[in-house]
């Protein structure tokens, strides 16, 4: 079998199956191994159902990512703890690893003194030869070797043919990794650390129509990330080193509990000796797509949403504690209603408002890797403009009564679309919800105001989310082109607290002997040394544990 075609192919779906499930005839379908935890079969879509929810588990059918949009080291501690005559950490023998859109491998950012590559390995999904990583089956790997015959070449695009059309994942390496360039006063957090870099594929098609992603939008397949994360654990295990894992992508896709397989994936991850990992929670916070209700026995609750242009389509999430359940109702701008839908797992309904021209599919499911929470997923085909209301009904709440609805994230919509009721917290994105990893917000390091769009928390399991904050707001990077810009979001926080993470992995590992070091200990380290605000309670919705300060923290360690 030709397994490369069909990775790439529109006429494949993806489908990710845990490895406990045992798939009928799989021997004949390509496989791709995630771990030992996943497995993703490429399936002929004409001898299969189309892609529903109401026919396919919600977990099985992969989610869509998208990325997430000096002074900064100085306010973290990040340059004193380079400077400091008995730490001088730069990230030396620590591998960082990013999942984003590439890297421009010819920037001085990325280069020694003597003109060589600090990037490791770079593993191009993008690309489709028979030269993939050992145990993966599509994309193209190009070694350390290759990188530097690439440099010296007169085109160096001719022998490593890798690019970053948009520039996101090229910033946020440098900031976290880039090397010392004293004439433009630039250097990155951990500016000595080894750099791994995988560039993911674009979604399939068949998944942007099905999620009614917008023309344009930056869209990134869940199965495709789980394998960039394993690829980066295997490599840094290969070369015997530390491994800081930078994650810049987030979706409102999942259950922001912590619940959903990516999630548990990081957490696997976080667990694991010398590992460190660092997410970004979104920038969603102002976007008006998250709806926190609350109905009591014989209440309901009205959910007025906005459509300001009439759509191709519109999928929202509504998630409820296990084991708690609700069912919902909805009426069009016009007023025609569709009555109460019952709850019944796995049941879908369908319904069309008939002068809207609009069609809804209704799916009760319970799912979650840890918990079987309910999820009422809601898809509109052809949505119109006006006013749509959802009446949030009681079906067995037995606590709180409470439940979220999210909306997609900013990126995929084609129009804007939003609560008049809606909240701003509960916004960081998945799978920065995770349990065990990193969750990053984002401050301007300039003012000291809060960055306002940095995703808030808690998570709707409540677990303490953002971890800490670090800066977000015009922060100075490399850009895809070679020249030094600036780079605004909680991606640029992410990466500073990647670079954070490097140094103190280096410090525990070189200096303390401390091998057994995970991304756990790593965190509590940097909460332990994080700045806190006069006349504000911690740990918040909006800080977490406070503001990245890496030099407190190796003090606080020196004193224990």
């Amino acid at each position: 079998m030709d397994c490369r075609t069909q990775v790439y192919s529109e006429e494949y779906f993806d489908l990710i199956v845990d490895n406990a499930n045992v798939v009928l005839g799989a021997e004949n379908i390509c496989q791709q191994k995630i771990g030992g935890f996943y497995t993703v079969y490429y399936v002929d879509r004409n001898s299969v159902p189309p892609l529903d929810i109401g026919i396919y588990k919600y977990s099985t059918i992969p989610k869509c990512y998208t990325i997430l949009d000096q002074t900064a080291l100085e306010v973290s501690g990040i340059i004193r703890a380079q400077n400091q005559r008995n730490l001088e950490l730069k990230g030396q023998g620590i591998l960082i690893g990013f999942v984003d859109t590439g890297i421009r491998y010819e920037n001085s950012a990325f280069r020694t003194t003597d003109g060589s590559s600090r990037i490791v390995s770079i593993w191009d999904q993008t690309i489709d030869t028979q030269k993939h990583p050992k145990g993966f089956i599509y994309g193209t790997e190009f070694t350390k070797e290759e990188i530097d015959a690439a440099l010296n070449a007169e085109n160096p695009q001719m022998l490593v043919p890798v690019r970053d059309e948009n520039g996101h994942g090229t910033r946020m390496a440098s900031i976290a990794a880039g090397s010392e360039d004293v004439e433009n006063d630039f250097i990155g957090a951990a500016p000595y650390a080894d750099i791994a870099v995988v560039k993911l594929k674009p979604a399939k098609e068949s998944l942007r129509e099905f999620y009614y992603i917008k023309e344009g939008a930056i869209a990134y397949q869940e199965n495709d990330i789980l394998t960039a994360v394993e690829y980066l654990r295997q490599l840094a295990e290969l070369r015997g080193q530390p491994l800081v894992l930078c994650i810049g992508l987030g979706t409102n896709q999942g259950d922001h509990g912590g619940g959903d397989r990516i999630s548990s994936f990081m957490d696997s991850m976080a667990l694991l000796y010398r590992h460190a990992v660092c997410i970004a929670v979104g920038n969603e916070a102002n976007a008006r797509h998250h709806f926190y209700g609350k109905v009591k026995e014989e209440t309901t609750e009205k959910v007025e949403l906005n459509v300001s242009a009439d759509m191709n389509g519109l999928v929202m999430e509504l998630w409820g504690r296990a084991p708690e359940l609700f069912a919902i109702s909805i009426t069009s701008p016009t007023g025609e209603v569709l009555p109460r839908v019952p709850v019944w797992n796995g049941q879908q309904q369908r319904h069309r408002f008939l002068l809207e021209n609009t069609s809804v599919i209704i799916d009760y499911q319970l799912t979650g890797i840890r918990s079987r929470d309910q999820l009422i997923y809601i898809k509109f085909e052809g949505i119109v403009a006006g006013l749509w209301i959802l009446e949030v009904f009681p079906y067995r709440v037995s606590a709180t009564g409470s439940y979220n609805i999210y909306l997609p994230i900013s990126a995929f919509l084609e129009e804007e679309v939003y609560f008049l009721r809606s909240s701003p917290d509960s916004t960081i994105t998945v799978p920065s919800s995770a349990e065990l990893p990193m969750a990053v917000g984002g401050y301007d390091a300039v003012s000291g105001a809060f960055y306002i769009d940095s995703g808030r928390g808690y998570t709707i399991s409540d677990e303490i989310k953002p971890d800490y904050i670090a800066p977000a707001v015009s922060v100075y990077a490399q850009n895809q082109f070679g020249q030094y810009d600036y780079m605004t979001g909680t991606s640029a926080a992410t990466a500073v607290a990647a670079g954070a993470s490097a140094l103190l992995l280096e410090w525990n590992i070189n200096y303390l002997g401390n091998q057994i070091v995970n991304s756990i200990e790593i965190k509590n380290q940097l909460i332990n040394g994080a700045k806190k605000q006069e006349n504000q309670l911690y740990p918040n919705r909006e800080e977490g544990y406070g503001r990245l300060d890496v030099y407190q923290s190796l003090l606080n360690m020196r004193n224990l």
